[in-house]
């Protein structure tokens, strides 16, 4: 299912830049100031976006395929306290649990799944910014 996602991102990616440049060569096309100015501003901005996008994707893969593994091996962390109705980790346990998967982080800077896990931890805890920075290790980890 997500693969059908991510297909329909990258055909919408692929319309979006082709409109993009048809719509700057037809600001071009006109020759005014402003005109020329959209233009290029339409022909810096859509690469922009598309390597943002393109970005976005890779580090999705990446983060499931590293996912994927650590969750085969059993290596997942388990939900150690009560969640909130909404599937986050409690204020009051987040701190102590993010301290713990950070401790065991810092004391393997060379394995990528306990990097992995705390970015799972820091997830459920709401921390998206940290998480994403320990998976976006956890990946570089596991490449070098």
């Amino acid at each position: 299912m997500s693969r059908i996602g991510v297909g329909l991102m990258a055909a919408a990616l692929l319309v979006y830049l082709a409109v993009s440049v048809w719509l700057a060569v037809m600001f071009f096309a006109v020759a005014t100031p402003v005109s020329i100015g959209m233009g290029v501003a339409l022909i810096v901005l859509a690469p922009i976006g598309a390597w943002a996008l393109v970005r976005e994707m890779q580090f999705g893969f990446a983060a499931d395929r590293l996912g994927r593994a650590l969750d085969a091996e059993g290596g997942m962390p388990e939900a150690e306290s009560e969640l909130t109705p909404s599937g986050r980790i409690a204020r009051a346990d987040a701190d102590p649990l993010i301290a713990r998967y950070a401790e065991e982080a810092d004391a393997a800077p060379a394995d990528w799944r306990a990097r992995y896990r705390l970015g799972v931890v820091q997830d459920a805890a709401g921390r998206r910014k940290d998480a994403r920075a320990s998976i976006r290790e956890a990946i570089r980890v596991a490449r070098g």
